[in-house]
């Protein structure tokens, strides 16, 4: 047993041995077999992956949600010469497509000597700017049955524009003017002898210049400004001077919250200058002179199907003339709701505003007014109205109003006495005018109420015809004046339209009901002696065409069709039955 472990022992210690030696190492011309590892991206497979079982729950903050964005298309012109080829619509009829020109020609000739003419041109570049020119002439040379002075008028206009649109801004810059003369031939029942007749220069003629402005703003916190200087003047060297500015400006309040809209804000700022030669008393001159400036802030929100405006108007008014100053302001709220959805719908509100006054606008009211007025401005104070508009079916439409308006210094036209007794046109020394026969008009302010009741009904009877009615219904309430001078209670308009490819016929029947106005005792001056009533009227008007083509058509106007001899203010007749025919050449150049 000992030597069989001895002989392991040495068998061990000589493979020992052998290991330690360095083998001989020999030159191979062949390719070597190696291992050549890889290093590549890791690649998950849905097996590698652990599983969230729990659905997790993100919360924004309030400032993080989304905001709801309102679009809305900004047209913008764009060259281009690709013209899409329409598609065959069948069963449906769309009638004649109707070509519209942009220049057209109108000439015309009526009974009382009546010729008439209009032109309107208009042309346009590609794209970049657009200018027109227009003008309309209109004169009665023969006078008014049965009237003792000149009872001729003529109308004459014009106006050109002139716009551009530039890369962040529209603008236009457009002139007006007007020239229209007058008579004050309705004299009172006094009985003037032939001398003073002769010596009366009732004429009277109206010059208008107005120049505009006007500016659109693209992506912009102003939304448009608009400036106007407007001259005007008479036969009698009054004159009146206009200068109006206005601008809108939108606000916003995202910076605020992310839901709130921007609010509108209005402001206009007005300066108006003018004189008369004389008052109506004595030879003094009467001047006026007005500065206002309004700011209108309005925010509109929509809340349980209601559509609110809320805002308010303050106004600051200084009158130089008089050395007077006034701040008002007025509320500006309406709301609307539907209460049956597309068909019935409920909206009111409160409103006020201060009105100015213009010598412009008076002789626009009643052409026969005297060049001697008192200029001021009036104060609505408050406007509360409501009511109802919607569908009765899908052709007819309705409107119902009714309102309630308080007005400070409210304008009344009054017929003006007579300084003549008939048998002289000289009075303590001096030349009467031509408007000092009590045949002119003044402007008596006070305060007044009106509660107003108002219905509109539009009916499209067929795509050819449709009517429109219209009656208004007003009550008064005044404070200091006799009666409430020349204002009606009633009025009401019928409107019917027809149309097709080759006629087309208008008819419109307007009535106003009975006004008053004053008498007196005798020669300016004296006091009242009561109240003249001047007659309701209808006066119906026809006008129709026919079209012998694209560019050819004739027309007819008929007025006064009932013949009335009726009086649109006291003691001024209208003329009778009127025919005016012509014909229209439309083009493009």
């Amino acid at each position: 047993m000992k030597k069989l472990v001895c002989f392991f022992l040495i068998l061990i210690g000589f493979f020992s041995t052998k290991a330690q030696e360095k083998p001989i190492e020999t030159v191979n011309d062949t390719v070597k077999t190696e291992v050549v590892e890889v290093i590549t991206a890791f690649n998950p497979k849905i097996a590698d992956a652990k599983k969230i079982k729990i659905t997790p729950t993100i919360q924004l903050p309030k400032k993080s949600k989304k905001k709801k964005l309102e679009y809305t298309i900004f047209s913008a012109p764009v060259a281009s010469t690709f013209i899409p080829r329409s598609g065959v619509v069948k069963g449906i009829d769309v009638g004649v497509k109707e070509r519209i020109y942009k220049n057209y020609l109108a000439a015309g000739y009526g009974n009382f000597n009546s010729p008439f003419f209009e032109i309107f041109l208009h042309h346009n570049t590609r794209f970049k700017n657009e200018f027109g020119v227009s003008a309309k002439y209109l004169s009665s040379i023969d006078d008014i049955n049965n009237t003792i002075l000149n009872s001729d008028f003529s109308n004459f206009t014009f106006g050109a524009f002139y716009k551009k649109v530039d890369r962040y801004f529209d603008w236009k810059i457009s002139g007006y003017s007007e020239r229209n003369t007058f008579n004050w031939y309705g004299l009172p029942n006094i009985n003037f002898n032939q001398a003073t007749i002769n010596s009366i220069n009732e004429n009277q003629t109206y010059n208008y210049f107005k120049l505009t402005g006007d500016f659109k703003f693209h992506d912009s916190y102003i939304d448009f400004s608009k400036i106007a200087v407007a001259y005007f003047s008479d036969l009698y060297k009054s004159n009146e001077i206009l200068i109006n500015f206005k601008t809108k400006l939108n606000f916003p309040l995202d910076f605020l919250s992310p839901k709130l809209k921007d609010i509108a804000i209005y402001s206009e700022f007005e300066y108006l200058k003018g004189n008369f030669k004389n008052n109506y008393n004595n030879q003094e001159a009467s001047n006026y002179n007005i500065l206002t400036v309004n700011v209108n802030p309005e925010y509109r929100i929509v809340y349980n199907n209601f559509l609110f405006k809320i805002g308010f108007k303050v106004f600051a008014s200084i009158d130089t003339q008089n050395s007077i100053s006034d701040f008002f302001i007025f509320p500006d709220i309406k709301f609307q709701r539907p209460v049956i959805k597309d068909f019935l719908n409920i909206y009111g509100g409160l409103s006020g505003s201060l009105k100015s006054n213009t010598y412009k606008n008076f002789t626009e009211i009643n052409p026969y007014i005297s060049p001697t007025l008192f200029i001021t401005q009036t104060a609505e104070n408050s406007n509360l109205f409501g009511g109802l508009n919607g569908l009765i079916t899908n052709s007819i439409s309705f409107n119902i109003k009714a309102s309630i308006i308080s007005e400070e210094d409210k304008p009344l036209l009054l017929r003006n006495n007579s300084k003549s007794d008939g048998a002289s046109s000289i009075v303590n020394g001096y030349q009467l005018k031509g408007y000092e026969y009590g045949n002119s008009f003044r402007v008596y302010y006070d305060d007044v109420k009106t509660l107003s009741f108002l219905t509109e009904i539009e009916y499209d009877i067929t795509k050819h015809i449709s009517i429109t009615t219209q009656a208004q219904y007003y009550k008064y309430t005044i404070t200091n004046a006799f009666t409430e001078w020349n204002l009606p209670s009633l009025e009401a308009l019928m409107s019917a339209k027809y149309k097709t490819n080759k006629w087309f016929a208008t008819a419109d029947i307007f009535y106003l009901s009975e006004r008053k106005d004053a008498i007196y005792n005798a020669q300016y001056p004296s006091s009242l002696k009561g109240i003249e009533i001047v007659d309701s009227f209808v006066d119906v008007n026809l006008n129709g065409g026919y079209h012998f083509s694209d560019k050819f058509s004739a027309f007819l106007k008929l007025s006064n069709v009932l013949n009335t001899q009726y009086q649109r203010f006291a003691n001024f007749d209208t003329q009778g039955f009127q025919i005016l025919g012509g014909i229209t050449y439309k083009f493009d150049f």
